[in-house]
């Protein structure tokens, strides 16, 4: 079918590439895309100046064991060998950290990202030192290789994404599917054996700790939520905080955990078990209110409410909505669905609720209450008279807020 001449192609597509660039770049979280730009300008730097000497900020176990060079652990994770090496690992976390700072927040995913780079090392030099120092067949090549990029700590980011996906299987570059809970290891394969000088100790650390991670062996190490509200309550980082891009993390797990293995809301059985829903909607960046019937109007504000000194039209809409509500109810009602008398207790339920609402408003607007709601008895007969059920008869006559023309539509449409 031929388009007409006077419609318009799609909006997208006839935005330019800079304008796709800037759309792509705004919706990366701030965190991540920090990192990005940090391991961006620093490599260009070091190219510019042609800074090579990565024997000294590298990750050299030997170098962090004899001489205590603990600043190894993090200048390591920050420079890159090449173009190539800088630029796969940051469009790998891209997707990486984007999700995982809009559930922890990007506060609380800076302290990860420190404590998942501190305890790899700590698993590089232990592995380093056991394979040096055994009574078997020793070796001191891991102790002395010199390690650098970020990829250790997107292992760890990889396991943890995957563990809380709940998914069963993962896709590796889209030729075969592996079992979800050996993914990690596949891809540490498949680098190793497609790439040169890529560090698989380093690599394989980075599993490790996210497995630890997942299993809650850090949750001793990881604060409550008070810890990151008081970061982001600091003046220092008021700047940061006030930018759209800025993910907050108040309002989320009350343990202060990251949903981890041991966690409150998982499981005791597999890595990939458990409620993983439950787990992500503790960690989701939230307001605490106070129990509420809640609306989809705003998610920023839940709940129905309405300011002080709110015009009486807008509670006269909710009470419309109420009303909507309950005539959906009505019709849905069948014997495969509700009973007659769960939607009657429904209806009166709600009922009293719109009374309250209406007893409370007029009351502050100096007008006596609403009293001709209530159906009375002979309007119910007159409706069984005609046929209907009287159990449909109340039901109906609460719906239509005792209006007995409204509550024969009703029970006229729900016969039809």
């Amino acid at each position: 079918m031929r388009r007409p001449r006077n419609m318009r192609p799609n909006i997208v597509s006839e935005a330019g590439l800079p304008t796709r660039l800037n759309q792509w770049w705004e919706s990366i979280p701030f965190l991540t895309s920090a990192i990005v730009v940090v391991c961006g300008v620093i490599y260009f730097l070091c190219l510019l100046v042609g800074y090579d000497s990565f024997i000294e900020i590298c990750f050299l176990p030997s170098a962090v064991v004899s001489r205590f060079q603990v600043y190894r652990i993090y200048t390591s994770i920050i420079f890159h060998g090449s173009l190539l090496h800088v630029l796969f690992n940051m469009m790998a976390l891209v997707p990486l950290g984007s999700e995982l700072e809009r559930i922890m927040g990007s506060v609380r995913l800076l302290y990860v990202t420190i404590l998942l780079a501190t305890s790899n090392a700590i698993f590089h030099v232990l592995i380093a030192l056991l394979v040096a120092h055994n009574p078997f067949v020793t070796n001191d090549y891991l102790m002395n290789e010199c390690a650098i990029g970020f990829s250790g700590v997107l292992f760890s980011m990889i396991v943890i994404e995957t563990s809380l996906s709940g998914v069963q299987s993962r896709s590796v570059f889209g030729l075969f599917n592996v079992p979800a809970k050996w993914y990690a290891f596949f891809l540490l394969v498949v680098f190793q054996l497609l790439m040169q000088n890529v560090s698989l100790l380093g690599h394989l650390s980075g599993i490790v700790s996210g497995f630890a991670y997942t299993f809650g062996l850090f949750n001793i190490l990881i604060p409550g939520s008070s810890f990151y509200s008081s970061i982001e309550s600091s003046s220092w980082l008021s700047s940061c905080v006030r930018r759209p891009k800025f993910i907050v993390c108040t309002g989320g797990n009350p343990s202060g955990y990251i949903p981890t293995h041991t966690s409150q809301n998982s499981t005791s059985g597999g890595l990939l078990s458990g409620n993983i829903w439950g787990n992500l909607q503790s960690l989701m960046p939230r307001r605490e209110v106070s129990a509420q019937p809640q609306s989809a109007e705003d998610s920023r504000f839940p709940g129905r409410g309405r300011t002080l000194g709110a015009p009486q039209g807008q509670i006269a809409s909710g009470l419309h909505s109420d009303s909507n509500l309950q005539a959906r109810l009505l019709e849905d009602s069948s014997p495969n669905h509700l009973s007659d008398s769960a939607i009657l207790s429904t209806a009166q339920r709600s009922a009293e609720g719109r009374h309250l609402v209406d007893n409370v408003a007029t009351t502050g607007a100096g007008v006596p209450p609403h009293q001709g709601a209530v159906a009375s008895e002979e309007e119910i007969k007159k409706l069984v008279a005609m046929g209907f059920d009287r159990t449909q008869v109340e039901v109906a006559l609460a719906a239509a807020d005792g209006d007995l023309n409204v509550a024969v539509e009703i029970l006229m449409s729900q016969q039809g």
